[in-house]
């Protein structure tokens, strides 16, 4: 789904102008057009927003968002009481063992929206901030799929996704050359394990806004251990 890499969108702002002038649908005109942060921009001076969705499986092509939630945070401070939540109407059946994973019912989902009924109110929480997720493959190709088979129009954006953080940390440490001579299990990259090599406490997993306030949090845990308030946003950004 994910048709571009870091290195092929080296400058957000001038691509976000081009997608703006490219949409032919004014919710998504306005999103673009909002833009987002010059790519030198200390981390510091970024407003975040922290995305979770829960879906109805793993294959954006077959399966579907069925809640959102979303907090906004900066490196001091997660705004708790600015976190979003939905219930979104699946394109697609609930299956027994994705319910068994989430705990999301078909009474949960009675009277919920579908998506193009909170497309706006979601595209201005989202606006001109910078998008953190955990695993980009679930947030950014179950929104761009979405929105493709809604109204034949994808999405696409910057984020920072705090798996390919840890991924690439976790890789940097394997690749010291005394750990060739050490056998060593691979480390979970999952949210919760993840958290704990941080420190942070445990919080139950698979809730969209507990998920997204989670990632918050990680993301500025890794950032003080391993990066600094000055970083330029460009080196995390995908």
């Amino acid at each position: 789904m994910e048709n571009f890499t870091n290195q092929e969108v080296l400058n957000w702002q001038a691509f976000l102008q081009v997608k703006q002038r490219q949409s032919t649908d004014a919710r998504l005109q306005s999103f673009y057009q909002v833009g987002t942060y010059d790519s030198e921009t200390p981390l510091k001076d970024i407003q975040f927003v922290a995305l979770d969705f829960e879906t109805t499986g793993l294959d954006a092509r077959q399966n579907s968002i069925i809640s959102i939630g979303l907090v906004p945070f900066t490196l001091q401070r997660v705004l708790c009481r600015q976190a979003k939540h939905w219930f979104v109407t699946p394109e697609d059946k609930l299956k027994e063992e994705s319910v068994i994973i989430h705990g999301i019912t078909h009474s949960d989902l009675k009277g919920a929206p579908d998506l193009l009924r909170i497309l706006e109110q979601l595209l201005d929480e989202l606006a001109g901030k910078v998008v953190v997720v955990h695993y980009r493959r679930i947030e950014r190709d179950f929104f761009d799929a979405a929105l493709r088979s809604l109204i034949n129009e994808g999405i696409v954006f910057p984020l920072i996704d705090t798996m390919q953080i840890e991924a690439d940390i976790q890789q940097a440490k394997r690749s010291v050359f005394f750990d060739w001579f050490r056998l060593k299990r691979p480390v979970s990259l999952r949210l919760a394990n993840t958290r704990s090599r941080y420190h942070l406490p445990s919080y139950p997993p698979h809730d969209a806004v507990t998920d997204a306030v989670a990632t918050a949090e990680l993301l500025q845990a890794q950032i003080q251990y391993h990066f600094s308030a000055d970083t330029p946003i460009k080196k995390l950004w995908l």
